[in-house]
């Protein structure tokens, strides 16, 4: 089969394999690893049945610049050309097409002579067409890879040479158009775009899909499931979230306000106010996804519905200024803390039972960092773990975890998991840990 190259970006290298083989599921192409991943090169051999299974691989990488048709690659440009040269029948293919070359480094900036100097290199390949920098038939790409850039002395020389052909292009111009700068109504607990457009992948958002977000705060997983076809739907304890500040006093605010602004009202059914733990849904499986960031404390407080006695509060109807209580922007219910570990828990039991066969589960879950085990993340015999992706934050970090429903939901079947994982307790873990590090900061100026 051809060789191809992916070229990665440099970002949340622990992410990139993870998204790729979501991609690989999502559009049905089948790739081989014909080089080692690695976490400290852009750079990833594969084996596709064609150029066009390529491009479609990739069109909607948020990880992946570009995917590239493997000439040659080498530590040294007469290494390189000799390789090139033996390619008559490509190069034949090529002699009379319209191209450009791009020319690029990792790990050090050429400067615009370097890279003339690079592109004037290759006239040995014998190309007699025009070139265009706009519609070329073919977009050659060339990368010098030093390694990475924090090196604190850069290689004088490339450790490697890749060339190759364009064939598809990735889809990272999503993170700007996501941009929560750019949106309406975002909150404290805005997912930023990069992250909330690779977890759409990873749950694998389709045309025909349903997606829901049970902690569904300013629903920026709404906006990118949607966006990539998926019908969606989310829930929160707190409505005052969902509909922004300023409630039903002035007209569109909250989530519906992003929802014009991306023209995806189509696509997102409706958002509830409940908590996940008393919620509405019938039994048996109803979604294709679920897709969440649930509350970890620290930049808000997880609850749950109850009261300090122990008692679940009823629904009130009290009038308040001629309004039913519960319907008033303001309103939030009685609530008592929801402890991590137990959120997790019964959100894998709620997804365990509310997936189809097939359907993925993709959270955040938050950890401290010397303590984490692999044991520490609970499991249930429906659910498969696919994924486990580290984003760290020094002393904790947070992880992205895709797992999917492999058998049907029995109501025998429970929850297992160790009785003190590393994040129990997160919040109290959390400030306790930083405010140590505060005190020694003091007391070390």
């Amino acid at each position: 089969m051809p060789l191809f190259i992916i070229y990665f970006a440099h970002y949340h290298e622990d992410f990139r394999l993870a998204e790729l083989e979501a991609l690989s599921k999502l559009e049905n192409v089948k790739i081989t690893y014909k080089s080692a991943y690695s976490a400290t090169s852009p750079f990833l051999l594969v084996d596709i049945a064609s150029a066009q299974l390529a491009a479609k691989l990739v069109q909607r990488g948020i990880l992946i610049r570009q995917i590239i048709e493997y000439w040659g690659s080498q530590p040294t440009y007469s290494e390189l050309f000799d390789e090139i040269k033996q390619q008559t029948d490509r190069l034949a293919e090529y002699k009379h097409k319209s191209f450009k070359f791009i020319v690029d480094g990792f790990g050090k900036s050429l400067s615009q002579e370097q890279k003339v100097e690079v592109i004037e290199s290759f006239s040995f390949m014998g190309f007699e067409g025009p070139i265009r920098m706009r519609g070329a038939e073919a977009e050659f790409f060339v990368c010098e890879e030093y390694g990475e850039s924090d090196k604190p002395m850069p290689l004088e020389t490339p450790q490697m040479i890749w060339f190759g052909r364009v064939v598809g292009q990735g889809s990272r111009d999503l993170i700007d158009r996501f941009d929560v700068k750019k949106r309406t109504y975002l909150g404290n607990t805005t997912m930023d775009a990069e992250l909330s457009l690779i977890m759409s992948n990873q749950a694998l958002a389709r045309e025909g899909s349903l997606v829901y977000d049970p902690f569904v705060g300013t629903g920026s997983f709404l906006l990118t499931c949607s966006h990539f076809g998926a019908l969606s739907m989310g829930s929160d304890i707190d409505g005052r979230q969902i509909r922004g500040t300023a409630g039903f006093k002035r007209g569109i605010n909250g989530i519906k306000a992003n929802l014009k602004q991306y023209n995806l009202g189509d696509r997102v059914l409706d958002t509830a106010v409940f908590d996940i733990c008393h919620n509405p849904w019938r039994a048996g499986p109803l979604f294709d996804a679920i897709v969440t960031d649930p509350p970890y404390g620290v930049r808000a407080g997880a609850k749950r519905l109850g009261r300090a006695n122990g008692t679940i509060p009823e629904l009130s109807l009290k009038i308040v200024d001629g309004v039913e209580n519960y319907k008033r922007a303001e309103y939030y219910p009685p609530t008592v803390p929801y402890e991590m570990s137990d959120v997790i828990g019964d959100l894998m039991q709620f997804a365990a039972e509310k997936l189809v066969v097939g359907g993925r589960l993709v959270y955040w879950l938050p950890t401290v960092a010397d303590e984490y085990d692999p044991k520490d993340l609970p499991v249930h015999p429906a659910l498969s773990l696919v994924a486990n992706s580290e984003q760290p934050f020094g002393g904790w970090s947070r992880r992205l975890i895709t797992m999917e429903k492999v058998r049907e939901f029995s109501a025998d079947s429970s929850l297992e998991g160790v009785d003190d994982p590393a994040h129990k307790n997160f919040r109290d873990r959390y400030f306790s840990k930083f405010e140590k590090l505060e005190l020694c900061d003091e007391q070390c100026k």
